[in-house]
């Protein structure tokens, strides 16, 4: 059993976001065509409006005390009625098929009570079966899916509401 827990990610954070986001994008290089620079890096351009935004909210994840990955809820959606919109969701490969995305996304519904979207790009099979599996079961059947081109790569979009439950903590932890 494994003690998950999800922290709203501070000011001093940012960077290990950013540090963490070369591994996100390691993982995507598998289904998008991206590509290493000179220094061995991936490029990519500080988001500093993105996480300046007031709808950006940035949360790192632990898994017993260790950081395990991080996630974003930001307004930038695809599907009209949306209010909320998973941007990004990385879990450190030691710890997926612990439970831990399941219940960080778990979480997030739950403290974001609203017009939800989420989608993923087609190509990521592990992405397809993970929302496939989850979604239904979060929402107990009441969404909606979309297939449409984003950034000009086919994606699939679920669009759900969530219920207004009471406001959850600072963090929130679970056992796996």
């Amino acid at each position: 059993m494994s003690l998950i827990e999800l922290h709203v990610a501070r000011r001093d954070d940012l960077d290990t976001i950013e540090n963490l986001m070369q591994f996100y994008l390691y993982d995507f290089s598998e289904w998008l065509p991206l590509k290493l620079a000179e220094h061995g890096f991936f490029s990519i351009q500080t988001q500093l409006d993105y996480w300046r935004k007031p709808a950006t909210k940035p949360f790192l994840i632990t898994v017993d005390n260790e950081l395990a990955g991080f996630v974003t809820v930001d307004d930038q959606t695809h599907l009209s009625g949306a209010q909320f919109n998973l941007g990004y969701l990385f879990v450190s490969r030691r710890f997926r098929g612990q439970g831990v995305a399941k219940f960080v996304v778990s979480a997030l519904l739950s403290r974001n009570p609203g017009q939800w979207q989420i989608f993923h790009i087609d190509a990521n099979q592990p992405a397809r079966r993970f929302w496939a599996g989850l979604i239904p079961l979060l929402t107990s059947d009441l969404y909606s899916v979309h297939q449409r081109p984003i950034d000009g790569y086919p994606c699939t979009l679920y669009r759900f509401e969530t219920p207004l439950q009471p406001a959850a903590p600072g963090h929130t932890a679970s056992p796996c």
